[in-house]
């Protein structure tokens, strides 16, 4: 990916291999959150989804990068987000998606619920690892 995004906003990754990674990426989205505009609300739902992503990229996916940039469409500004791994793959999507499954000992809420705190959800996952990309939108 360029160091700008689709509509030039310039993209800020993190490396994640550790607890601590997660923390530093948290920070990173809080901040494009409030440059975005978002509510406080919804600047929560944003950072509480990116930590459930980024915890799941180091249990399952062997950490990962993830990217984030403010963009903008139909007039209205808001955070994209993308968690990469090389990971295994998920090998049941829609059971990794259900709330209450778990492969671990967490509470099976992770993609389910992060897939509720934000406007948009995409998920692609394969052999050779898996990516989440979610957008939070301004209101």
């Amino acid at each position: 990916m360029n160091a700008h995004g689709a509509d030039g906003a310039p993209v800020e990754s993190v490396t994640v291999v550790r607890n601590a990674d997660v923390v530093t990426a948290r920070q990173m989205v809080r901040t494009m959150a409030q440059q975005a505009g978002l509510s406080l609300v919804h600047q929560t739902k944003l950072v509480t989804a990116a930590s459930e992503l980024g915890r799941n990229m180091i249990l399952y996916g062997r950490g990962g990068v993830i990217r984030g940039r403010i963009t903008a469409q139909d007039g209205r500004r808001g955070v994209w987000v993308e968690f990469q791994d090389e990971g295994p793959g998920i090998d049941d999507v829609d059971l990794a998606m259900t709330d209450g499954w778990t492969s671990g000992g967490g509470m099976g809420l992770g993609l389910s619920g992060a897939r509720r705190l934000v406007d948009e959800f995409d998920l692609e996952t394969g052999r050779q690892g898996t990516t989440v990309r979610v957008i939070k939108w301004n209101r």
